[in-house]
């Protein structure tokens, strides 16, 4: 039975104490636990109180939880991460899991986990919510004609670049009106000989979170304490019985209309041939950029006209440029082009191979598709840089390389292709992820598809009329 024990002078707290299993050495274990009561109670209500207290106490150490562990959030959350990466899981997960926790220690690190509870959680969630959790600095946005200024001043870009210490493309973006830093601004100012208020307008730097990504902090905490539930640690979820703010997916996916998707492929026409097949690849396939980017010479059947998606480029700070396996772990899929972009590879590669030669012992031999002037695998970021700069050259509608993908799915859909064909090329795990996306999509065609079966069965020219069928 749990023995209690008051103690302390200056305040009221009382030690449990269970007498349970044995140690290695033979010796008896002791578990302990400290109650205090959180509101002020008569000494009779006290008394009840924590007698309630050691008998779920005791209970629980019956059952085999390990509630008197001493552990903290933080001290756990780490031995935690280190299970997740022993069991496989992605090096850039793992990346933005101990991006998460930066917060999430701040504010509940020090908490036993024994002793976390919801509104510990709630209190958190509530604070990532408010103005000035984070910093990014105070920018500055042009409120006058730059251009017109230094015309009148007779001062050229180039010349106020040097005397600034910032570089031509800083200055031309914010002559253009883009968002820059204060210190930026400053520094123009101080050229112009021209107070910084009477050229920019000046936000603060202050942001709360989106509640998408205090989502995302939610899920990790509950990811954490899931496994000190099952390790028996915790007898509860603390993070399953929180409040996290609601998010709902947007319904709208970002692609574009078929004239669009005609005019790139007018502008493509005048590119360099890796990049015109890059993009190509990309509209065609539905495949993720890393995807793209992670292709290698040997996925290429050029008899079938197909490629297989088994890998992805990433970039990561701390790793550099690496292959990683795909977003769907397992979901190698082989994937079947039109015969136009297979013409289109075929001399990109005579291209590739010119290359090589013209590079000689300076190329490395990765034998990826898509790759720098040296041989060597490229980062993700420099084909959406390059359809940043495709898009404003030719003026087109912005372009990311996402949507492509949304794109490709939209338009089999509307014609007709069944989702689970959809969800196998988009490399999707289920096939209620593509449902989800492309809900509205799909409730188009379906309209559609209503509207054609009235054509044919009730508005046909064919239709014959009641004195036709006398």
């Amino acid at each position: 039975m749990a023995s209690i024990k008051r103690r302390g002078t200056s305040g009221v707290s009382f030690l449990i104490t269970v007498t349970k299993g044995r140690g290695a050495n033979g010796k008896q274990l002791r578990h302990y636990m400290t109650w205090t009561p959180e509101r002020q109670m008569t000494e009779k209500q006290m008394q009840k109180e924590v007698e309630k207290a050691a008998y779920a106490f005791e209970n629980s150490i019956n059952l085999g939880y390990q509630t008197d562990n001493k552990k903290t959030f933080s001290e756990y959350a780490e031995y935690a991460l280190s299970v997740k990466e022993r069991a496989g899981v992605k090096f850039r997960t793992l990346e933005r899991y101990e991006d998460l926790l930066k917060r999430i220690n701040a504010a509940i690190g020090h908490i036993r986990l024994t002793d976390l509870r919801p509104q510990h959680l709630n209190e958190f969630y509530k604070n990532l919510g408010e103005l000035g959790v984070y910093n990014k600095g105070e920018k500055a946005t042009a409120k006058v004609d730059l251009s017109a200024i230094l015309k009148e001043k007779k001062i050229t870009r180039d010349s106020i670049a040097r005397s600034s210490g910032l570089s031509l493309t800083t200055i031309k973006d914010t002559i253009k009106g883009k968002r820059v830093a204060l210190s930026t601004a400053k520094a123009i100012s101080k050229e112009l000989n021209m107070p910084v208020d009477d050229l920019f307008s000046i936000e603060s730097g202050e942001y709360c979170l989106s509640s998408k990504t205090i989502l995302e902090h939610h899920r990790l905490i509950k990811t954490i304490l899931s496994m000190a539930e099952k390790e028996m640690i915790v007898p509860y979820n603390a993070a399953s019985k929180a409040s996290p703010p609601q998010h709902s997916r947007k319904q709208e996916v970002n692609y574009f209309q078929p004239d669009d998707v005609l005019k790139i492929l007018e502008a493509l026409e005048k590119e360099p041939i890796k990049w015109k097949a890059a993009t190509h690849l990309l509209i065609v396939s539905g495949c993720r950029r890393g995807e793209i980017m992670g292709l290698k010479w040997d996925k290429i059947d050029f008899e079938k006209n197909q490629i297989k998606i088994d890998q992805t480029i990433q970039y990561s700070s701390k790793r550099g440029v690496f292959v990683a396996p795909t977003k769907t772990v397992g979901s190698d899929r082989v994937i079947k082009l039109p015969g136009e972009v297979m013409k289109i590879l075929k001399d990109y590669r005579q291209w590739y191979i010119e290359q090589r030669e013209r590079t000689g012992d300076y190329w490395t031999d990765s034998g990826f598709v898509f790759v720098k002037d040296d041989g060597n695998p490229m980062m993700p970021d420099s084909l959406t840089a390059w359809l940043r700069k495709f898009s404003s050259k030719h003026n087109l509608p912005h372009i990311n390389p996402h949507a492509f993908r949304h794109t490709m799915a939209s338009i089999l859909i509307k014609n007709g292709t069944d989702v689970v064909s959809v969800s196998k090329r988009l490399g999707h795990a289920r096939t209620s992820t593509t449902t989800d996306i492309y809900s509205h999509i799909i409730k188009e065609a379906d309209n559609e598809s209503s509207e054609c079966i009235a054509n044919v069965l009730y508005r046909s020219d064919h239709k014959k009329t009641p004195s036709e069928n006398d």
